[in-house]
């Protein structure tokens, strides 16, 4: 059977996209509620200013400018990197099933590490003699069982991974820009990554690493594989964050055990405390991802992309026809040339005032929040785009939202 076309967004779409992407305000969630409710990329970037404004903006939005996009797409062309959007074939297939997927992947190295299974492997900056060896071990035996091996390039235990996994394939997962590599102490061993595996990035290329900036990379790290291993954590480690993305994506979690003696081994064997999978060795590791790892299981993810679905999974919002979507049939463009204009239900001003009144620091899911509201889960993600937009809420893992604090 014939391979189906994948479709690749043109270069003036990617420019869009980009665009989009970098302006003020617009993550993963919110993108893909305005290429939805707009119709493409070049409408959603006309209406940005009139949904901020009625989202309760109390200043203009900032729009990236072109003259921004052509210096970040210079920049990656002078550092050998290129562009993978949702939904073209060069995209990792396992991490475009988490629903806050990068719309944009910025990729140095061979995007063929991207198409294996692969598995995460995480722990402490500062990891015991133990603990490296330990993660040392595992990584080379997870890389000759046929996994790629993903990690966030910090120091201890993610860079002894990444160079355990040269030859095998590793993959690393940046918190800023490839401009701006953090620590730049791996700069030798990004260099060598890219020979053999990639180096990922979902910010501008020149984006210096910021705190809030390394728990959106680590959900990057877990939804590249289909498993997340913790070597040596402490509590409230930035490794344990990662541990609850995969869970939220749905994947399986497994710690090494540690001495109760070692502060650093208190948050893995909290992990197990609460039900993740002992690793002892590679078989541990090997053996309970066997069953997601059947020969077909790319094969399956590719059949999800199916012909004539809407690019993006998420729920048509109001006062838009689903049939308008970006569709994934062959031959058919990511954008509509022309998509409709994004159009501003006066009702939906009750709505946005009822929901802010309702939201608070603790966050909800969306669908308790539709019916406290006593309206549609339409409206409710209608009214959050723009809230997010104008800065006043933040969405959290599992489609929870809160009041963003002032």
């Amino acid at each position: 059977m014939a391979k189906k076309p994948h479709p690749r967004l043109s270069d003036d779409q990617l420019f869009d996209w980009l665009r989009l992407i970098r302006s003020e305000n617009v993550g993963p969630r919110t993108f893909r509620a305005l290429v939805n409710a707009c119709g493409g990329a070049r409408a959603a970037l006309e209406a940005l200013p009139d949904v901020a404004r009625r989202g309760g903006a109390r200043r203009p939005i900032r729009v990236a400018t072109r003259e921004e996009i052509e210096r970040e797409m210079a920049l990656a062309q002078k550092l050998g990197v290129r562009f993978v959007a949702l939904g073209e074939a060069d995209y990792p297939p396992v991490l475009r099933q988490i629903d806050s997927a990068p719309p944009i992947l910025a990729l140095r190295g061979r995007e063929e590490a991207l198409q294996q299974p692969a598995v995460a492997i995480v722990g402490s900056r500062n990891a015991s003699a133990a603990g490296l060896t330990f993660a040392e071990r595992l990584a080379r035996g997870i890389g000759k069982a046929g996994y790629v091996v993903v990690s966030g390039l910090a120091r201890g235990i993610d860079q002894r991974v990444h160079a355990a996994s040269l030859e095998t394939g590793a993959v690393g997962a940046l918190a800023g820009g490839h401009a701006r590599p953090y620590p730049t102490e791996a700069i030798p061993l990004i260099e060598r990554m890219v020979e053999h595996g990639a180096v990922v990035s979902e910010m501008p290329i020149e984006w210096e690493p910021r705190g809030r900036d390394f728990p959106r990379r680590n959900r990057i790290v877990s939804g590249l594989a289909l498993g997340t291993v913790v070597v040596e954590a402490a509590r409230g480690s930035g490794s344990l964050i990662t541990a609850r993305f995969a869970l939220e994506q749905n994947r399986q979690v497994f710690a090494a055990p540690g001495s109760p003696l070692d502060p650093r081994a208190e948050g893995a064997n909290d992990l197990l405390k609460q039900g993740a999978t002992i690793c002892t060795s590679v078989e541990d590791v090997v053996t309970a991802l066997a069953p997601t790892r059947p020969a077909d299981l790319f094969a399956a993810l590719e059949e999800d992309n199916r012909v004539g679905e809407p690019l993006w999974g998420e729920q048509a919002l109001l006062g838009v026809d689903p049939q308008a979507t970006p569709r994934t049939t062959p031959g058919d463009e990511f954008d509509e040339p022309v998509g409709p204009a994004y159009v501003a239900v006066d009702r939906l001003e009750a709505v946005r005032d009822r929901i802010v009144t309702l939201l608070g620091p603790s966050a909800i899911t969306l669908d308790d929040l539709a019916r406290a509201a006593e309206t549609s889960a339409r409206e409710v993600r209608v009214a959050l785009m723009e809230l997010e937009l104008a800065g006043r809420v933040e969405f959290s893992g599992g489609d929870r939202v809160a009041l963003r604090s002032s």
